[in-house]
Order: structure tokens, then sequence, then C-alpha cells
């Protein structure tokens, strides 16, 4: 049996080392760990964020709607068998893609302008709106996360959409649906699961945005067959995803000197 080179151990070893110190400095438990994800990457304004019980979920409303958005899409698309299938999507489909964008879009400059005194507005912002747009901001985003993985990853990759129609596009509102209503609903039952499932998500796309990286920066694109060649990338993927929380919390936290959200 041949020996794993040590240069192929680094990478993996230097993730986990970094996970142990980021666990090690962050607050406790599963949920501590889920809201010092979400505090790297959101404002975590407790008005504008759901609640489990007396404490905000890891994500605010808008942010909880586009990763749990994106992290659906991309899950129902591999449970689809869709691997391979690269191409973004066209016709109607991208047009209700373009709606959902449009839509978050416009939610968020509505909630902005609500801020400043004077400045008009065209209806009251409300935290189940703002999940509303993201879910669906995040199926499009995730669409086209999946597109962009596929081509760059896999050496025969499919000239056909992982999103190929109104059914698919029904399936993932619908699943989209189902989050909202658990979150809304605000049961601890669901929410609880949700808010680590959102961190989770946090942390899984930033681990595939920069394995993607990693392969690009290390011209190995369009060179994989299996899923088991790319765990040196994804590791890579992991540690510097966990750098660049690290070092959102730390200078957050230096700057505040709290783990909450910001205040209004």
């Amino acid at each position: 049996m041949r020996a794993i080179p040590w240069s192929r151990l680094a990478v993996p070893f230097s993730a986990l080392i970094l996970l142990g110190i980021w666990a090690r400095l962050t607050p406790e438990g599963l949920l501590g760990k889920a809201d010092a994800i979400g505090y790297a990457v959101c404002h975590r304004i407790d008005t504008r964020s759901f609640h489990l019980g007396d404490r905000p979920l890891p994500l605010c409303s808008r942010c909880t709607g586009m990763y749990l958005g994106a992290a659906a899409s991309l899950i129902t698309f591999q449970a689809f068998g869709r691997r391979g299938s690269g191409k973004y999507p066209a016709g109607k489909v991208r047009i209700a893609l373009a709606i959902f964008i449009a839509a978050f879009l416009v939610d968020s400059v509505n909630s902005m302008a609500q801020l400043y005194p004077g400045v008009p507005y065209l209806y009251l912002p409300r935290n189940e709106v703002r999940l509303a747009t993201r879910l669906l901001g995040g199926i499009a985003l995730g669409t086209y996360v999946y597109a962009a993985f596929q081509q760059t990853v896999w050496k025969e990759w499919r000239a056909e959409p992982a999103l190929r129609g109104a059914r698919d596009l029904a399936i993932l509102v619908g699943l989209a649906g189902v989050v909202y209503l658990a979150v809304t609903s605000e049961n601890p039952l669901l929410l609880y699961p949700l808010a680590i499932a959102s961190g989770v998500s946090v942390l899984g796309l930033l681990t595939v945005v920069f394995g993607v990286l990693t392969l690009t920066l290390t011209r190995r694109e369009n060179q994989m067959t299996r899923w088991r060649g790319l765990a040196l990338p994804f590791a890579g993927g992991l540690a510097l995803a966990l750098v660049q929380i690290g070092a959102l919390d730390l200078i957050r936290y230096a700057l505040t000197g709290t783990w909450g959200g910001f205040t209004l």
C-alpha cells in the first residue's frame, strides 16, 4: 500500500487545526458556533431576526432566507442526480430567476430607505417579507453556483441545466415555502435544526466557493471524475473559509466587544 505524501496531509491537517482553534475561541454549544458563523457574514440585528425563544437566530431574516434557499437548491439538484449538469438556465426559467433576484433587491433597497428620515419607501419592511424574498433569491444563487461548480470541477460536464423547467422550479419554490412556514412559526422544535442548518449552509457555501477557487489557482479545473478527487481541494476550501470567518469574527469582536448583533 502506497504511503500518502505528507504534502497531501498538510492541507486537511491545517483545516482541522483551524477548526479546532476557531471552535475553542467561539461561544459554546452548537447554537454558539452557528452564531459565530453568522457573526462573520451578517449584521444579526435583533429586530430584523426571527427568534428561538429569547435569542435571535444565527442569521437575520434576510440572510437566513438566502443561505437556506441556496442550500436547498444545491441539495435538491444533487438528490435529483443532476451531477455534471453545468449549463445555466435559459428561457422562462431564467426570467423567473431574474424576477426572484429583482424581488430581493427591491426589498433590500426599500428596507434601507426606511432607515433614513424623509426618504420615501414603498412599504413598511417586515421580517416575513425579507425572509420570503431572500428565499427566492437563494434559489437563484444556488442554481448559478451549482452550474459554475459543475463547469469548473468535472472533466466531462453536460451542456444541460440542473434546473430544467417549471416542475423543478415549482419543487424548489415549494421547499422554500416549507422553510418559510417553519421559520415564521418560531416553533423551537423547527427553529433549532434550521438555526444549525443556516450556519452549516454558510460554511458549506464558502467551502465550495473557495474549493473551486483552489482548483482554479492550482490549474486543476475540469480534471475530476469522482467525488473522492475533491477531498484535497475541499479541505483547502474549508481552511480558507475558516480563515475568512475567523478573521471577520476577530475584527468584529475587537471593535464591539460582544458576540451580539448590531443595534439600530
